[in-house]
């Protein structure tokens, strides 16, 4: 079960200028501020399951959160890394459906609960929060697309290369410049990339012997940047 924390304010969050709540105007703020439930999800812990229906969307304030998938054989598919500034359960509670993902803390995360009614008032009368609402949504269709091309076209080699550079992008590194700011198993990596977890551990394997990365445990440290973007092959 989540642990209430103290409401964060909203017009103080660190993460505001980054969050879809950017340019909202002040007083719907205030509104959110008054009637968010803000809680602390421990590591592992679950904040809504694929196939519940919305009853509002979540703003993570403090934390990193994976959204996943489950297959048809049952197994997990991670759609979506999630970091502090970023909301979640947005797609369903605007198409009104179930979630189609579950969404699980990858490590202690404060978040806090919208409710469904005031966020959608709220979107219907606040342009700005409309706009910054439908640019979110423009831009997870097209990394969609971009994944589904990838997959479809890139080899696994490139693919990994370029999942290790987006987890990069997505949390950053540690205080050395090196490590990311994330641990994540062999399985998730494999996940994330599109290939099995036995593909994914024998590719690391060849970026450490490579020189590209240094691995201890959970630990990635990204040694040799300019090898990785060649690897990766980017061309967007």
């Amino acid at each position: 079960m989540a642990t209430p924390f103290h409401n964060p304010s909203c017009q103080h969050c660190k993460d505001r200028f980054s969050s879809v709540f950017c340019k909202a105007e002040q007083c719907n703020l205030e509104q959110i501020a008054e009637a968010k439930v803000c809680s602390v999800y421990r590591k592992g812990q679950v904040i809504f399951h694929e196939g519940a229906y919305p009853f509002g969307v979540y703003c993570v304030n403090d934390g990193k959160i994976k959204l996943s998938h489950s297959g048809d054989d049952g197994r997990e598919q991670i759609v979506r890394l999630i970091k502090a500034g970023d909301i979640m359960g947005y797609k369903a509670l605007l198409s009104n459906e179930r979630y189609t993902a579950t969404a699980m803390a990858l490590e202690d995360s404060s978040i806090c609960f919208i409710p469904k009614d005031l966020f959608l008032s709220i979107l219907q009368k606040d342009a700005s929060l409309s706009f910054e609402m439908m640019r979110i949504l423009s831009s997870e269709l097209r990394k969609a697309e971009l994944k589904i091309t990838h997959l479809a076209q890139k080899p696994v080699r490139e693919r990994l290369a370029e999942t290790l550079l987006f987890i990069k992008e997505t949390y950053g590194l540690e205080e050395d410049g090196h490590t990311l700011s994330v641990r994540l198993s062999r399985e998730e990596i494999a996940n994330l990339v599109g290939t099995a977890t036995e593909s994914a551990i024998r590719l690391l394997s060849e970026f450490k012997k490579d020189g590209m990365i240094e691995l201890e445990g959970k630990k990635i440290r990204l040694l040799d940047m300019t090898e990785i973007i060649r690897t990766a092959n980017l061309q967007d």
